[in-house]
């Protein structure tokens, strides 16, 4: 039997803040729930299943939060499942959301991914010293600090890259309305003078702490028919995987995230992503992974990322844009950043980005990744059903 098309109906972010102080975890997984029920134009009783995820526990120090968060997504009585993928994590519970509907096991699901860092902190989270693991030293940015320098040993990139894209994000960023980061007054100087933290990562190429939560109505055909508006339809969606450490392995472009790409494409008839997607939401927490990235993703050859960056390529207003939304240098609610690639993605190919919308998108790419370049979970969603 073959799978049941899985279309995007409904879409809801938060405002990410640094600080949501005036919600609880469960009034701001809710607010994002809500806000995609009405675009959906349904309501808590249309929804057959919630999926649900956000990164370590240990970050709120609320375990296992999704059995008190059943009450606020209306999941009483329902199937509600968890996942977690590390940072990649809101991607792969889209994912798994999608999964069930493909599988025809439910008709459609509501699937929400959150962070509450305000409550939490990251830096203290990702600097713990765990039993026969590898330190982070002083948090993500000291783990992957060495792989942008290593990235640019290999590619010959200039230093001033990293500025680039850092200047790009921002500025896409005041046109979303969601996104945390405004920064009016922001100049490529200005990101170029900033401290550096972790040689070579400066300190206006690095994302910020944010408080927020996405969540997406997945249904079916018949679902899709019904809904009040355009659906973004899954052409393709798959998870990689592969070990922190192992002999071998390839921090710049990791094994998985490649054939997790390939796989997608494959899935969708893509052949040649460069000319045949129309703009792409990567995850890129530190501005550097953006090159670093276009060419794990097939959008560029090894060593060539960086020139399509300097070349203004990915601008807004490029032959390929990447993050057109802010992306996760603007926003980072770090469990629900993923979900964010994703639902960005379906935004821009239903026409309903807004400001920052690309004119004409067709064929949209989502992408997260997580823990230590070692969980990838893409989609590419389309304007028109797989089989049209």
């Amino acid at each position: 039997m073959s799978k049941e098309p899985v279309a995007v109906v409904g879409i809801g972010q938060t405002k990410h803040v640094a600080a949501r102080r005036d919600v609880s975890i469960a009034g701001l997984v809710r607010e994002a729930a809500r806000r995609a029920l009405d675009d959906a134009e349904l309501t808590w009783a249309d929804i057959d299943a919630v999926v649900i995820g956000k990164a370590p526990d240990f970050f709120e120090g609320v375990m296992m939060p999704e059995l008190y968060l059943a009450d606020a997504l209306g999941a009483v009585g329902k199937p509600m499942l968890r996942v977690h993928t590390a940072g990649s994590v809101g991607g792969s519970t889209a994912l798994v959301a999608a999964g069930l509907v493909a599988a025809r096991v439910h008709g459609t699901v509501l699937t929400l991914a959150f962070e509450k860092q305000s409550e939490s902190n990251a830096m203290w989270g990702l600097s713990l010293p765990i039993p026969f693991q590898q330190p982070l030293l002083a948090g993500a940015g000291g783990f992957f600090a060495p792989h942008v320098r290593a990235y640019m040993r290999r590619s010959g990139a200039p230093e001033t890259v990293g500025a680039l894209v850092a200047y790009k994000d921002r500025r896409n960023a005041l046109k979303n309305p969601y996104a945390h980061l405004h920064e009016h007054d922001i100049t490529l100087e200005r990101v170029t003078s900033s401290p550096m933290l972790w040689d070579p990562i400066r300190y206006s190429e690095t994302c910020p702490s944010s408080d927020g939560a996405c969540a997406m109505i997945l249904t079916d055909r018949a679902g899709a028919a019904r809904a009040p508006r355009p659906p973004a339809w899954m052409l393709g969606g798959a998870m990689r995987s592969e070990p922190t450490l192992f002999a071998g392995k390839d921090f710049v472009s990791p094994r998985a995230g490649r054939d997790c790409a390939a796989d997608v494409y494959r899935q969708a008839g893509i052949t040649d992503p460069r000319r045949e997607i129309d703009g792409a939401e990567i995850y890129v927490p530190f501005s550097w992974y953006e090159p670093m990235w276009l060419e794990n993703l097939g959008f560029a050859a090894e060593g060539e990322g960086w020139k399509l960056t300097e070349a203004g390529v990915t601008e807004l207003d490029g032959d390929l844009p990447v993050n057109m939304s802010g992306g996760v240098l603007s926003t980072n609610p770090i469990g629900a950043s993923g979900m964010i690639r994703f639902a960005e993605a379906a935004l821009q190919v239903r026409g309903q980005a807004g400001e920052h919308q690309v004119e004409g998108a067709r064929r949209v790419l989502g992408h997260a990744y997580g823990g230590g370049s070692q969980f990838f979970s893409m989609w590419l969603v389309g304007a028109q059903p797989p089989d049209s």
